[in-house]
C-alpha cells in the first residue's frame, strides 16, 4: 500500500474492494443519479450494504453530478456511505470541476459528521468512461487540497479495482509527495 503523510494526514492508495474497508469510518459509492443498485461500485456496495441502504438512497434521489449525499452504512463494515455522482466523461461538462467536486462533496460531508476515515474508489473512472489517469490527476490534487482545509480528516484511501488503476493513483501519490512519502 502505497502512502504519504502530510501533518496528521495520511494519504494511501490500494488494490482492492470498497466494501471491504473495515478500518475506514466512511466509504464513497460512485452512485449513479437515482442512487440505485447497478453495477460496479454501486452495485457492489448496494449488495454488500443490504436493502436497508437502497430504501434510504430512494429518499435522496435524484442527485446531478458533482453532488454528493451520505447514508448510514447498514452491512457494511463502514458508519456511513457517501454517494457521489460522477461526470460522464464527454457528456457532462464541465468535467474536470464536476469530478472534483464529487471530492469537495464528500470530504465536506466527511467532516460536517466528524468522520476521521474516509475510502474512495476512482469515481467516474468506469462504466463513465473517464479516463484513469485523467481522473486520478484531478482526484489526487483535489483530496490533497480539500484536507488542507478539513484537518478533522485524518486518513484518505483510495481503494482501485485493477492493477493499472493502483499504478496510476501510487504514481501521482509519489509526485506529490514532498518528502513525506513513508
Amino acid at each position: 500500500m502505497a502512502k504519504i503523510t502530510r501533518g496528521s494526514l495520511i494519504i494511501e492508495c490500494t488494490q482492492g474492494d470498497i466494501t471491504n474497508q473495515p478500518d475506514m469510518e466512511a466509504v464513497v459509492n460512485a452512485a449513479n443519479a437515482e442512487l440505485r443498485p447497478g453495477g460496479g461500485v454501486a452495485g457492489a456496495i448496494h449488495r454488500a450494504a443490504g436493502p436497508g441502504l437502497d430504501k434510504e438512497c430512494r429518499r435522496l434521489a435524484p442527485i446531478l453530478p458533482g453532488q454528493a449525499v451520505v447514508t448510514a452504512g447498514y452491512r457494511l463494515p463502514n458508519r456511513y456511505v457517501i454517494h457521489c455522482l460522477g461526470p460522464v466523461y464527454g457528456v457532462d461538462m464541465p468535467s474536470d470541476t464536476l469530478l472534483a467536486n464529487c471530492y469537495r462533496n464528500a470530504l465536506r460531508i466527511a467532516d460536517e459528521r466528524g468522520v476521521r476515515s474516509i475510502a474512495f474508489p476512482a469515481i467516474s473512472a468506469g462504466v463513465f468512461g473517464y479516463p484513469m489517469d485523467s481522473a486520478a490527476r484531478i482526484a489526487v490534487p483535489t483530496v490533497l487540497d480539500e484536507t488542507s482545509r478539513r484537518p478533522g480528516i485524518q486518513r484518505v484511501r483510495f481503494v482501485l479495482f485493477d492493477l493499472f488503476g493502483l499504478q496510476v493513483y501510487e504514481q501521482l501519490l509519489k509526485d506529490s509527495s514532498s518528502g513525506g512519502e513513508e
